[in-house]
């Protein structure tokens, strides 16, 4: 039986339903000013819009220090019927001030936290007080990032502890690869730390829509994370749709996974903003199915995210 850490306990993979691979419940980072959210009552009415597209999970990539609030979370999933995978991790240098803590702890205290987030339950205050305040709310996956065509020493550091972690728990990666660039180099320190291609999901890459490139990384066993869906300022909705065919009709179903990534707050519908987190069941998905048809779409929203979340050893 495999099984996924939800933010209300373990669940098994296949009851996972029809999966978003790409959210943000709660989120405040310094690298966008007053686009926070932090509303568990507005947060709860969106995440009841998801549910009402026919969305069932949603996984939400906030890493360390940029806002999760685990108790909260877990409530909002309880009340809206929406089951929350949460990460843990850190996010490329842009999201932390020059003067947070990840830049000068050690390599073994930033193992420490991301292993107690997957094993014992995450820090209320998202590790940013003075002492941990621990809930029971465990991470399910790990969550690091790079910058821009480059990976500084610091994130290298970074990723190099979460790569770690998740050979340690037994859990998926989610790599922020920056307007999709530098796979390769990232899923190369993934294979030097442990961890193999399948493991890893790889998220922004419809933002580098190069289809010769996407076919390289399935061929490696990577996970594409298309994950920009409703974004119209990036490309039509058409357009993605047509990079997903040409994947499919290469024979990598297998190998897709998509997200709409809602990182600011007036991207939501609660809190006045769109296109809303529900966009990709509410209007892509239906798109997409009359467009290659349910066995494709099935597996790139259900099979492939519960087998990429799947735990290898959960305790």
């Amino acid at each position: 039986m495999s099984l996924v850490q939800t933010v209300c306990g373990p669940v098994e993979a296949d009851s996972l339903g029809v999966v978003d691979a790409h959210e943000h419940v709660f989120l405040f980072s310094p690298a966008l000013p007053g686009e926070h959210f932090d509303d568990p009552d507005k947060m709860c009415a969106e995440l009841s819009l998801v549910a009402g597209s026919g969305i069932d999970t949603v996984v939400d990539l906030t890493t360390v220090g940029l806002g999760r609030r685990p108790a909260h979370l877990a409530e909002i999933s309880r009340r809206s019927g929406v089951q929350v995978v949460l990460a843990t991790g850190y996010h490329r240098d842009a999201h932390y001030t020059a003067d947070h803590w990840v830049h000068r702890e050690s390599t073994d205290v930033l193992l420490d936290v991301l292993l107690t987030d997957l094993r014992t339950g995450i820090d209320d205050r998202d590790w940013r007080g003075p002492a941990p305040l621990p809930t029971t709310v465990r991470a399910g996956l790990i969550k690091i990032g790079a910058s821009y065509q480059r990976i500084t020493s610091g994130e290298r550091r970074r990723i190099e502890a979460g790569i770690e972690a998740a050979r340690l728990a037994g859990v998926g990666v989610a790599v922020h690869c920056e307007i999709g660039t530098l796979a390769h180099d990232l899923l190369d320190i993934a294979e030097a730390g442990g961890l193999s291609p399948g493991r890893i999901a790889l998220a922004h890459m419809d933002r580098n829509a190069d289809p010769d490139l996407h076919r390289e990384l399935a061929e490696r066993g990577a996970y594409l994370l298309y994950d920009t869906v409703g974004k119209i300022k990036y490309r039509p909705d058409s357009d993605l749709m047509a990079l997903i065919e040409r994947l499919l009709d290469d024979g990598h179903s297998g190998r897709l996974m998509l997200g709409t990534d809602v990182g600011r707050s007036t991207m939501l519908r609660a809190y006045g903003g769109g296109p809303g987190m529900d966009v990709l069941g509410r209007e892509f998905l239906p798109r997409l199915r009359r467009r290659v048809g349910d066995q494709p779409v099935d597996r790139i929203t259900r099979t492939n995210p519960a087998r990429f979340l799947a735990i290898k050893d959960i305790s």
